[in-house]
């Protein structure tokens, strides 16, 4: 049965088929944190005859953060093994150094906070009050169907200069690249769209240089040496579920979370300064993905376990991200607490380039939503909100009250 991901119903569709409806993981993840916090899973080979390897799943912080910081022995190469057909076989995300870096350094000057700072009114403000025009007369909304699942695509949209009219077909492929895994044909059709799609744009901005994102990755250069249109190909498909869907998730969980407990809410309301921790706190307490993969290069050993070259290694970020002797009452979400870094961006080369993108568009969201819809609250009529998933975490619905305007 072929899946249609062209709206939000649709994405339920997926999570539910990807991740299904948990709302609990994290019970058992801590449980095997504390018995087994690096844990050996056997695999069948393929074939009758073909030797299998293991797989290992990292549960505690210290591991997982030892692993990510060594890209050398731990290769993100299983990404293009699962993705390449889908997001290009030069996508930034699969590689490793030298290569990543390279491509990296090519295109970080476009996610730095400098270069953010210039979109913040001018892109991701607009965004925002256009999508809150929409339904801050009604007084009801839910904001994951009216707010968080278009903001970050219309922004990524605006950050490549596309025209706001090709905004509603953009976030249909980015949703159809997702649904690579399940519904191969439709991904491979959405890949090669973009594909087409890009091109021209491409040649346009290299022939008349605007400022956009397409225009920065055409004359980025290092070394004298300019980006394939492969690899810019490969990098704006990445944006997509990169830059769209894990902000969408993260947005969405926050939000739920600071209104489902008004002390800290109001405590935002009145100190907009404490945004920036409560953001952090927010991605530390439910990632938005809960666990990544990763390829050992070489016989190693990691907590004690002994683990064969070629075998899949997966950091549990989100078991990383509650162990109870790094964080006190970790299960709770609390912007006052101490500070400490966290898994939920990633960790080492491949820590998440957008993170500053996805920062900057979560405070604006949440002082743009306080700002305009004046005693914003959880609607108490309006069922059962909850997050759910066990690979990709995001509430789903949070509906709301708020004084007509």
């Amino acid at each position: 049965m072929e899946q249609l991901f062209d709206d939000l119903e649709d994405f339920g569709a997926f999570d539910d088929a990807i991740s299904g409806d948990v709302r609990d993981p994290y019970t058992e993840l801590a449980r095997l944190r504390n018995s087994e916090p690096v844990q050996r899973l056997e695999t069948s080979g393929a074939l009758p005859h073909e030797e299998s390897l293991p797989m290992f799943i990292v549960y505690r912080y210290e591991e997982a953060q030892q692993m990510l910081r060594d890209n050398e022995t731990f290769s993100s190469a299983s990404v293009i093994a699962a993705f390449g057909p889908v997001l290009g076989e030069r996508v930034m995300l699969g590689m490793d150094e030298p290569v990543h870096g390279r491509l990296r350094a090519l295109v970080q000057k476009a996610f730095g906070q400098k270069a953010l700072a210039r979109w913040e009114d001018e892109l991701v403000g607009r965004v925002g009050n256009s999508l809150i025009d929409n339904f801050a007369p009604n007084g009801k909304a839910d904001l994951v169907k009216e707010f968080t699942f278009d903001y970050p695509s219309q922004i990524i949209a605006g950050l490549l200069g596309l025209p706001e009219d090709d905004y509603p077909q953009f976030q249909r492929w980015s949703i159809s690249l997702l649904s690579w895994l399940m519904n191969p044909e439709r991904g491979l059709a959405a890949s090669q769209a973009l594909c087409d799609y890009f091109a021209p744009i491409l040649d346009a901005r290299r022939a008349d240089p605007r400022e956009d994102l397409i225009s920065a990755l055409a004359a980025a250069e290092i070394d004298g040496e300019k980006l394939a249109d492969e690899e810019i190909f490969s990098f704006l498909r990445l944006l997509l579920p990169a830059g769209v869907e894990t902000t969408y998730r993260a947005l969405g969980s926050l939000l739920l979370a600071l209104l489902s407990d008004p002390a800290q809410l109001e405590a935002i309301r009145a100190d907009r300064s404490l945004l920036p921790q409560a953001i952090e706190e927010g991605v530390r307490w439910e990632a938005p993905l809960l666990t990544i993969t990763r390829v050992a290069t070489r016989d190693t050993v990691l907590g004690g376990v002994q683990i064969p070259a070629g075998a899949t290694v997966m950091p549990m970020l989100g078991a990383a991200n509650r162990q109870d002797d790094r964080y006190p009452d970790p299960n709770t979400f609390d912007l006052f607490r101490t500070p400490k870094g966290h898994l939920g961006w990633g960790h080492g080369v491949h820590v998440c380039l957008g993170m500053h993108l996805a920062r900057l568009e979560m405070r604006t969201a949440i002082n743009l939503l306080l700002d305009r819809l004046p005693n914003l609250r959880l609607d108490p009529d309006a069922g059962d909100p909850h997050i759910r998933g066990q690979v990709f975490r995001s509430p789903t619905a949070v509906p709301v009250l708020f004084d007509p305007q």
